[in-house]
């Protein structure tokens, strides 16, 4: 008798691998808060500056950005240069206002996944 082969059980069994590590090794990213992403909306929200403000700079080519599903998002490296060479006015305290609503939410979001 031959053995009998499930591919769609394999698949699956190496689907739900990848997504246990990616999800074990999320906090891996939040160690270094330099390398997060955020968007547009959160960068105006915590650091109190407008749309236009980003925009004038992703225009001028000051700031690296990325475009996802027509989303600007920004590290957190990025946004820290724009403060150290003060083409954004914020303090610091609004920048750790960012970061930490930033792990705040993505710490939600694993809970969330992880309780499905």
């Amino acid at each position: 008798m031959g053995i009998i082969c499930y591919p769609e059980l394999t698949l699956v069994s190496k689907i739900n691998a990848i997504a246990k590590f990616v999800i074990d090794h999320q906090d891996d990213d939040a160690a270094n808060p330099d390398e997060m992403w955020v968007d547009s909306y959160e960068v105006c929200t915590f650091l109190k500056i407008s749309e236009r403000t980003l925009q004038r700079l992703r225009t001028k080519r000051l700031i690296s950005y990325s475009i996802i599903s027509g989303k600007s998002y920004y590290t957190i490296a990025e946004i820290k240069r724009m403060l150290t060479e003060r083409r954004i006015r914020s303090t610091d305290e609004c920048m750790n206002d960012l970061i930490n609503n930033y792990q705040f939410h993505a710490q939600q979001r694993r809970t969330v996944k992880t309780d499905k």
